[in-house]
């Protein structure tokens, strides 16, 4: 396989055609080698169009939800960043070359070593691996210019967007089980928040922060 092909094919047949036009955003995605992040059992599928599974719950998010994510928050280089659900740590590993700092959260101590290794052999200075629960009062003497969090929520709290400095956006995906929708959030001043839905997607909920099952008698 040729590599660097490929990178520029995913970028070229799955993430511009779906909305990821950010030049620079493509530029990181084609230096940062995928191929490093994914599981030696997945190699062959590391460019295809899915979510390629990391264990037995936690996924990888596919090329093209990356592509938007990126091309919605349009980083300019001088951003410190919050990241929810470190997983591998390839997208981290981007933002950390469109920022000036990242901080990256995962609760699963497996992938938090695996991506602290992968992160390291690619020695970014800028990137912060903390092994936690996400708690939002865990950060709150801290603003981010920018937040993604890589798994859905039911509901995006107050004191989430909260977390942002003026000026700063949110993106997460919102919704039930059946239906979910990613969406931008951007504080444009103390006291408001702006929200747009953006498209169509489904991820798998926030470990512990799942929606309650509501039962009919």
């Amino acid at each position: 396989m040729d590599i660097k092909q490929a990178r520029k094919n995913v970028i070229e047949q799955q993430i511009r055609p779906w909305g990821g036009l950010n030049v620079r955003a493509n530029q990181a995605l084609a230096e940062i080698p995928r191929e490093k992040f994914v599981p030696e059992e997945y190699q062959k599928l590391v460019f295809a169009d899915i979510e390629i599974p990391l264990n037995g719950v936690d996924k990888m998010l596919s090329p093209k939800i990356e592509g938007r994510i990126l091309d919605c928050l349009n980083l300019q280089g001088n951003e410190e960043i919050l990241e929810v659900g470190t997983g591998s740590g390839y997208l981290t590993s981007v933002l950390a070359k469109l920022s000036k700092s990242v901080q990256s959260i995962e609760i699963e101590k497996e992938l938090y070593e695996s991506a602290k290794a992968s992160i390291k052999k690619l020695k970014l200075k800028n990137v912060e691996l903390i092994n936690d629960d996400f708690i939002c009062s865990n950060f709150q003497e801290e603003e981010f210019d920018a937040i993604v969090i890589s798994s859905a929520l039911t509901s995006i709290d107050e004191d989430l967007k909260k977390l942002l400095k003026v000026g700063g956006s949110l993106f997460v995906v919102v919704g039930s089980k059946n239906h979910m929708h990613a969406t931008i959030v951007s504080r444009s001043s103390k006291i408001d928040w702006q929200t747009k839905s953006l498209f169509e997607t489904r991820l798998e909920f926030m470990k512990g922060h799942e929606p309650v099952e509501q039962f009919s008698f």
